[in-house]
């Protein structure tokens, strides 16, 4: 069965995810997975098994700096990892929904 995606992207059916997936997402957006990606994945993953929603940017920020400290719970960081719109572009490889707040 193929894996469906809407129109900006993002994953219909948030079980078809797996980390296998989120390199060939990443890639497609020009960015090549690294350790520091994939732990900002890990987070917005648990985020949205905890509040059944992708966290927006300041909800991010707070998530990142609660889980891996106040160095990487920074939007500079997030913005270096995930250029443009980090909460967006980390949902999107996460396979979750687009956050609510983001254009």
């Amino acid at each position: 069965m193929p894996i469906e995606f809407d129109d900006e992207g993002y994953l219909r059916d948030l079980s078809d995810w797996s980390p296998e997936m989120a390199i060939d997402i990443a890639t497609a957006e020009g960015i090549s997975l690294t350790d520091a990606h994939l732990e900002i994945i890990t987070v917005v993953r648990e985020f949205y098994q905890t509040y059944e929603l992708s966290p927006a940017m300041r909800p991010l920020v707070k998530a990142v700096s609660l889980k891996l400290g106040k160095d990487k719970g920074k939007s500079i960081y997030l913005m270096k990892l995930f250029p443009g719109s980090p909460a967006k572009i980390v949902a999107k490889i996460a396979g979750l929904p687009k956050p609510d707040n983001c254009i």
